[in-house]
């Protein structure tokens, strides 16, 4: 039993002092940074409403088209850096097989572009 106890004592060390590591930056972070807000910063930001209100509020539908439109791009990049990795070994059917989904990536950009889904007026 004691060499079990042996064998788990690093990361029980390591956890105890990550998470008074953590404890001390938050709490630093409370004792040090500036708690008074000023008017310029609870106005309005990219949301298009004010900051502390009602968090059930609705909102214009452009910032969910954004969002989706974001993690789509954000997906692709995430295939594409496998593949260039990969790519010497996946040959030409590889290359051709994400030349064919970045296509459709791509028309997708410009229907969502001419539909004026990225437009803010």
């Amino acid at each position: 039993m004691q060499s079990v106890l042996g064998d788990y004592a690093p990361v029980l060390i390591f956890g105890a002092l990550s998470v008074v590591i953590a404890a001390a930056m938050l709490g630093m972070a409370l004792i040090s940074g500036h708690q008074k807000p000023y008017p310029e910063k609870t106005t309005a930001y990219e949301c298009g409403f004010e900051a502390f209100d009602d968090a059930r509020r609705r909102f214009d539908v452009r910032f969910y088209l954004v969002a989706i439109l974001f993690i789509i791009f954000d997906l692709e990049v995430a295939f594409l850096f496998p593949w260039a990795v990969s790519l010497s070994r996946i040959g030409l059917f590889g290359f051709l097989s994400m030349l064919g989904f970045l296509s459709v990536l791509g028309i997708g950009f410009l229907y969502e572009w001419r539909k004026g889904a990225l437009d803010w007026d």
